[in-house]
């Protein structure tokens, strides 16, 4: 899911919370607009200039757009009552993410938090079907489209398969009858993978038969399939990882190198040696940073006898520092966030352990095998 949040730009912040959209907007929001333009308004409101309905297919897949987010910041302000950190909403082809910097606290929490989106779709369907009651002509057309889709929106959200709202409704009422989260989340991400083929195989089913909308579903299901498989595989990884810390699976005895000797000596003597991928830089006792394989990769195989390491080493930074007291998961989650594939652990000037990407996934992988 991280992924998702590539290619997408900050247009507003409303209540703290920076609203994204994702390049992939515009593709739907073009796609709504002429489909709407072409087929929809014509046929609702067959006596309006063409020009006419384009206008009015814009307005409307902007507020759809809008309602998506209204959605999404629904979800987001219920979160902030129960004190959990919302770091962006981003709106893409498929709708639109919350991304909350937590799970939630309990099973209640869990419940209300995933329930807001769908009541608040609802709320809107409510509103256009009144002012669309109320109106004539285009308007009412566009009312009675928004109304709908709302109303789609809300259903849509309620299906019982995570990662969706009603796989979090399921989640919740999983965690609070068999009081485990990783459990929950792990039955709830697998009906969520059930759910995500039957709109796969159904997509193709009616793209075979001639049927509408079977390419759509086929996507649909299969985003949702990839959600809920990621899903799965990180609430093994915190099953895995949850009461470990960075003290228990640290490295303590280290191999390091100094920063006088050859590239050529550093790649024959510890790469090729240990097979490591990076080792700290230490200079008297004192540690200076890192040096891995990516600090080489730049330097010509020529220039490997005359460059010392001191050249290329990335020198040390705050970020790279944990505590030997922080969670396992934490110290993994920084170093996906910092892009590096290790952390140190440093009293005063002197490196006392590390903690690597690969030590945490053999970690895993054995005790996943044991």
């Amino acid at each position: 899911m991280n992924n998702l949040f590539h290619g997408a730009w900050k247009i507003v912040r409303i209540m703290g919370i920076p609203i994204r959209v994702h390049f992939t907007w515009f593709l739907v929001f073009g796609l709504i607009t002429w489909s709407l333009s072409t087929y929809y308004f014509p046929k609702a409101a067959p006596d309006l200039p063409v020009s006419s309905y384009w206008i009015k297919g814009a307005i409307a897949a902007l507020l759809l757009f809008v309602s998506v987010g209204l959605h999404e910041l629904s979800h987001s302000i219920v979160a902030r009552r129960y004190k959990i950190h919302i770091e962006s909403i981003t709106l893409f082809i498929f709708g639109g993410v919350a991304q909350m910097k937590g799970e939630p606290p309990h099973p209640k929490a869990e419940f209300w938090i995933a329930l807001a989106g769908p009541l608040s779709s609802l709320i809107l369907s409510t509103a256009f079907l009144f002012l669309s009651l109320n109106s004539s002509g285009g308007t009412k057309a566009l009312f009675t489209y928004l109304s709908q889709i709302n109303l789609i929106l809300a259903l849509f959200n309620l299906i019982p398969g995570f990662p969706m709202d009603g796989g979090r409704v399921l989640r919740s009422i999983l965690w609070k009858k068999k009081r485990n989260f990783f459990y929950a989340t792990q039955k709830a991400s697998g009906i969520g993978q059930k759910i995500a083929l039957f709109f796969i195989f159904f997509g193709l089913f009616s793209l075979l038969t001639g049927m509408p909308g079977g390419l759509w579903l086929m996507l649909i299901g299969w985003f949702l399939y990839t959600a809920a498989q990621a899903s799965f595989q990180q609430s093994a990884l915190q099953e895995a990882l949850h009461g470990v810390k960075v003290q228990d699976i640290m490295i303590k005895d280290l191999i390091t190198v100094e920063p006088s000797i050859s590239v050529d000596e550093v790649v024959n003597g510890y790469f090729l040696r240990y097979g490591f991928g990076g080792f700290p830089v230490v200079h008297e006792g004192r540690y200076l940073g890192l040096l891995t394989l990516k600090d080489i990769k730049n330097i010509p195989r020529e220039a490997f006898v005359d460059t010392p390491i001191s050249k290329i080493y990335s020198k040390h930074r705050r970020e790279w520092e944990i505590s030997p007291e922080e969670d396992a998961l934490k110290a993994l989650e920084r170093m996906i966030r910092e892009d590096t594939g290790r952390l140190v652990i440093i009293e005063g000037n002197t490196i006392k352990g590390m903690i690597t990407r690969n030590g945490i996934a053999r970690y895993v992988q054995i005790k996943g095998s044991l």
